[in-house]
């Protein structure tokens, strides 16, 4: 009888007793399905996130906790805590996870408007995902560019415009006492 001890992305720890082909089968099942992953800082205090938030680029999924950390850790980071995350303002806050990833990432991918509610919701200003998509079609429509015409059930991969980053830059370069 083998045994192995298998950690899952999300951090479960499992006992496997079977064949020494039955265990080898379910590691590369295991295996198969994501890559192993070293565990989160502990500066992070995302370590459970939900698993469709642990995508590589390699995938064709994005690294959403990534861009949480990336919104925390910057270099702006205490201007987008006074200016975005403490109003209320939608449009402001579907903009910075695209600000982002434009600034930070190289503007490698795009993001949908259900990566955009996960994103907020870890941030603690939750968007809901109807929100920002009707955010996406009309205030920031002038902001953002997608990868394809909108059809209802299709996502759209959605990227700043040169007037989006531009708009960004000029939010955090002001004093937050003078935006809303």
């Amino acid at each position: 009888m083998a045994k192995a001890n298998l950690t899952l992305p999300n951090g479960t720890v499992v006992n496997i007793e079977g064949t020494p082909e039955e265990v080898h089968r379910l590691i590369e099942l295991n295996s198969a399905g994501a890559s192993p992953r070293k565990p989160e800082s502990a500066a992070s205090h995302i370590a459970g996130a939900a698993p469709e938030m642990r995508g590589s680029d390699r995938q064709g999924k994005i690294d959403l906790v990534e861009i949480v950390n990336l919104v925390r850790t910057c270099d702006l980071s205490t201007q987008i805590e006074k200016i975005i995350l403490d109003k209320t303002n939608v449009l402001n806050r579907v903009l910075l996870p695209l600000f982002v990833v434009h600034e930070y990432k190289a503007n490698a991918f795009g993001l949908t408007s259900g990566d955009l509610n996960k994103i907020t919701v870890e941030l603690g200003v939750p968007v809901a995902q109807p929100d920002a998509s009707r955010c996406l079609s009309g205030p920031a429509k002038g902001y953002v560019v997608g990868d394809k015409m909108r059809v209802k059930g299709q996502p759209v991969r959605y990227r700043l415009t040169r007037r989006g980053v531009q708009y960004l830059r000029e939010l955090l370069a002001m004093p937050s006492v003078a935006k809303s």
